[in-house]
């Protein structure tokens, strides 16, 4: 195993109803003007943003608001969100929705207590060192972002996608009512199922070392995502299911499926992220579109991983050799996509990119990298130009 830190400072409150003990979640954080953060369609159509307004006003909070975040959230909303925020006087910040909202708060965050322009952070030029506090009411389950200590924002000129990670932004607290996912379309409840899986994926497969009791978590809740996914595709009214890949995704990336780990892999993510940039697809579509190019580029270079998962969680039976089941586990990875109406190419995701646009995804990932992404197999823009294409 490997030495880690394990930082979760966020406090949970889940289960059914539990969006209305917001005003008193936010009433203890002792702020003086709360800016209330919120995307552009299901928070509004299904009264959810009226129920926590009326749970505001009743605790006294004293709030301003600003709506507008989408998928793949604007660096454009941000700048405004800081200048509402600053003009205001803001002091705390509520994000009601998914990782889009939730990102793009973090974002605020950082501007309002920070000098200078916000995206040095995200373009790596400096490093975060304050941030308002921040309190979520999740309405989708996906990026984990209620947990984590990411936050990715894309740069409307030139559809430029990048992350930033500190602990700073980390939610203070998290309300997570399984009952609020209910209104989402089948395609985003499959999209949040990938996100989901990708996260405790992207920390399993490493050939730096691995521990024990990690391994055993990451494939508990790897097959818990599948199996309730498979769920949800037939019935998506399910409570039970919904909370289980609620509590999956914020476990998923949180820092607990990484522990002792030898450093995590993220390249798939990485290399989403700039098809997200340049196209704006589904960020858990995109994962599906490419994972199984980037599984079987770089397998052989992390055989006892691919080996495990495929009978750790893909079920794929210890009969033959460790390539011949590795192998097996990365088609019975990609069925289960399909079965769950998730791409597993970039055709099938909809989007044909020329080889300028594939040579330019490359080049845009191996900078986001800082030259290298991967511990399965550390990857060049060479690598990433082969995945890409691998995955047309």
């Amino acid at each position: 195993m490997n030495n880690f830190t394990y930082y979760t400072p966020t406090k949970v409150i889940f289960g059914k109803d539990t969006e209305n003990q917001v005003g008193d979640m936010v009433k203890a954080q002792m702020c003086k003007k709360v800016l209330l953060h919120y995307g552009t369609g299901s928070v509004k159509r299904t009264g959810l943003l009226d129920r926590i307004k009326k749970s505001l006003d009743e605790a006294k909070i004293n709030y301003i608001e600003l709506g507008g975040a989408v998928p793949n959230p604007r660096l454009s909303l941000v700048y405004k969100g800081i200048e509402l925020a600053k003009k205001e006087g803001v002091d705390f910040i509520l994000a009601v929705g998914g990782g889009s909202a939730i990102d793009s708060a973090k974002a605020i965050g950082y501007g309002v207590a920070n000098e200078g322009d916000v995206w040095d952070f995200y373009d790596r030029k400096r490093t975060p060192q304050a941030c308002l506090p921040i309190g979520v009411v999740l309405t989708i389950a996906a990026t984990g972002s209620e947990m984590s200590d990411s936050s990715v924002i894309t740069k409307d000129e030139g559809g430029i996608k990048r992350g930033c990670n500190s602990d700073l932004c980390r939610p203070v607290f998290a309300i997570m009512n399984p009952e609020l996912t209910m209104t989402l379309p089948d395609y985003q409840t499959s999209c949040g199922c990938t996100d989901i899986l990708m996260h405790t994926m992207e920390r399993y497969f490493t050939s730096k070392g691995n521990m024990e009791i990690t391994d055993s978590i990451a494939e508990g809740l790897m097959r818990t995502v599948i199996l309730n996914a498979k769920i949800l595709a037939k019935d998506p009214k399910n409570y039970d299911a919904r909370a289980e890949v609620m509590w999956a995704g914020s476990l998923s990336h949180n820092g607990l499926t990484g522990c002792g780990n030898g450093g995590n892999d993220f390249a798939t993510h990485g290399l989403e992220h700039e098809i997200g940039g340049m196209f704006d697809v589904a960020h858990g579509a995109g994962l599906a579109a490419l994972w199984g190019s980037w599984a079987r580029y770089v397998y052989k270079d992390c055989l006892p991983r691919f080996y495990r998962f495929a009978i750790k969680v893909m079920n794929v039976l210890d009969n033959g050799s460790k390539e011949e089941i590795a192998l097996k586990g990365i088609e019975k990875t990609e069925e289960f996509f399909r079965e769950i109406n998730m791409p597993t190419s970039m055709s099938e995701l909809g989007i044909h990119p020329t080889d300028e646009q594939l040579k330019e995804l490359a080049h845009r990932c191996s900078i986001a990298a800082g030259g290298s992404k991967g511990s399965a197999k550390v990857l060049h823009e060479a690598d990433m130009l082969a995945i890409y294409k691998m995955a047309l």
